[in-house]
């Protein structure tokens, strides 16, 4: 379980290749290695990884087919940065959102406006059903940040971001047409699903009954 506040960045030292996957090692700083150890969990860009090996400072963690396949860490290179967040414990400051680390989908940068003191990021999701999850206000998981919801279409998004999430995260570099991790408020989800299975129902009732009077 992790909050969506982002501990620190990391930079990927190297990457092991093999067909669906992939190994890749990751320098932490200090302030993160206390605790850590093989089989403890760290969010990547908000993808709930498995530590498998560790030396010193640097931290190795493997890759599955599907985590290459949904998220943007199969796009990583050595050099690249990614979000960090050491998993959640009980008694500690829940400053963001409860997340899995769970990534439903990515989504592209399809606009960036800068002013003086905020940065407004607009996101269309690959998969444009999740659009129904996207609630003006509500919460929402980007690269593991927890951030709220501004304003919605049919097919986008955006956040507004202030220069604190810009400096300690990895969204104050990144550019048109790059992909980020998308996770979607889990009670949101629920919520609107449950609704829809009401209202499908209560549909499917009415049809009978409608049958039935003919």
């Amino acid at each position: 379980m992790f909050t969506g506040i982002v501990q620190g960045t990391a930079p990927v030292v190297s990457i092991d290749e093999h067909p669906n996957f992939r190994t890749h090692v990751i320098q932490l700083a200090d302030a993160l290695l206390p605790g850590i150890e093989t089989g403890a969990s760290v969010a990547h860009n908000g993808c709930c990884l498995t530590v498998t090996a560790i030396q010193g400072n640097y931290v190795s963690f493997d890759l599955m087919k599907e985590t290459l396949r949904i998220t943007n860490l199969g796009e990583l290179k050595p050099g690249d940065v990614v979000n960090i967040e050491r998993a959640a414990k009980f008694g500690d400051e829940i400053g963001g959102h409860l997340m899995s680390g769970h990534i439903m989908t990515s989504a592209e940068i399809v606009k960036i406006l800068t002013s003086e003191h905020n940065r407004q990021i607009w996101f269309k999701p690959a998969d444009p059903e999740l659009m129904k999850y996207v609630l003006y206000k509500g919460f929402i998981g980007i690269d593991g940040i927890s951030l709220t919801v501004g304003e919605v279409t049919p097919t986008r998004f955006c956040v507004h971001l202030i220069p604190e999430t810009l400096q300690r995260t990895t969204l104050g570099s990144k550019k048109l047409g790059q992909r980020v991790n998308i996770e979607i408020d889990p009670q949101t989800q629920a919520i609107v699903d449950t609704v829809e299975r009401v209202l499908e129902k209560r549909e499917a009732m009415a049809q009978i009954a409608q049958k039935t009077q003919e």
